[in-house]
């Protein structure tokens, strides 16, 4: 992977670091990995909130430094991927990207419009998806074929399917349940320009006509989806309220630590209550 790839050489790694909360000196290994990984998921939410506000989902590497680290924002799949495929070139890990094609839970054949990598540390690959949101991975999980690994409360696993079709699944209380397919095609940052701009405009994207905002803890996972707030837990319980708008401040300061600029809640608040 060279640098002008996935914008190492364009990362203030050390700021990067500093916002996770990562310590020590990094390596490319698999000590590393797991570390930043977990704490990237920890620090950063999942949230779509740019496309409510009307701006362009921009990919990169100064904007996401400057959305992300600086101003202490989220991201959704390709801001919180690229921007930890951009950590880990400056670290020195070698990668490549992948393309999945989301399920949750659905057997219908949807587009190819997420993100995750494929990492090598200690000799093994790993899978590392910093990105997928509320049922996502808290660690690298090893690209092996009937893996089952418990990380927190949650259990994930890979099933290998026809045509070297892999499938990352999550266990409920129900069972096996299916989130993302990939394959082994190679994905570049280009590739992600093209997803990108599809699930910030298409009208049938999920992220362009209602908040969905998202953090994933080792006990439990809260969801801002719409106007409706839940608290999911691995045994299947969970709770939900309804956030009106004068609350959504509030919810989006507490529950994510994300704090917008006046003019930036008074855009969303328009948009929240219009029917989002």
């Amino acid at each position: 992977m060279g640098e002008c790839l996935w914008g190492g050489d364009e990362l203030d790694l050390d700021g990067y670091l500093a916002r996770i909360g990562f310590t020590g000196t990094p390596r490319a290994d698999l000590t590393t990995l797991r570390a930043v990984h977990r704490a990237h998921v920890a620090a950063f939410p999942f949230e779509n909130l740019e496309i409510l506000l009307g701006r362009p989902v921009l990919l990169d590497v100064p904007a996401l430094q400057d959305k992300m680290v600086t101003r202490r924002r989220g991201g959704y799949c390709y801001e919180q991927n690229l921007l930890l495929a951009a950590a880990l070139d400056g670290i020195g890990f070698s990668f490549t990207g992948l393309g999945a094609r989301v399920r949750m839970g659905s057997d219908s054949r949807r587009a190819t419009t997420h993100m995750a990598l494929k990492v090598e540390a200690d000799g093994e690959q790993w899978l590392c998806d910093v990105g997928f949101g509320g049922e996502g991975l808290l660690e690298p999980l090893a690209f092996r074929d009937g893996i089952r690994e418990r990380q927190g409360d949650w259990t994930f696993g890979i099933a290998r399917e026809q045509k070297d079709v892999r499938v990352l699944r999550t266990l409920h209380p129900e069972g096996w349940f299916d989130l993302y397919a990939f394959g082994p095609e190679e994905r570049f940052p280009v590739d992600y320009a093209v997803m990108n701009h599809y699930i910030s405009t298409h009208p049938r994207s999920p992220f362009v006509s209602r908040p969905v905002v998202q953090q994933t803890e080792s006990d439990h996972r809260r969801n801002l989806v719409g106007s409706v707030l839940t608290r999911a837990r691995a045994d299947g319980s969970r709770d939900t309220c309804e956030v009106g708008v004068e609350e959504l401040p509030d919810v989006l300061a507490r529950e994510f630590r994300i704090e917008l600029s006046a003019a930036d809640t008074e855009t969303l608040a328009r948009v929240y209550s219009s029917g989002t």
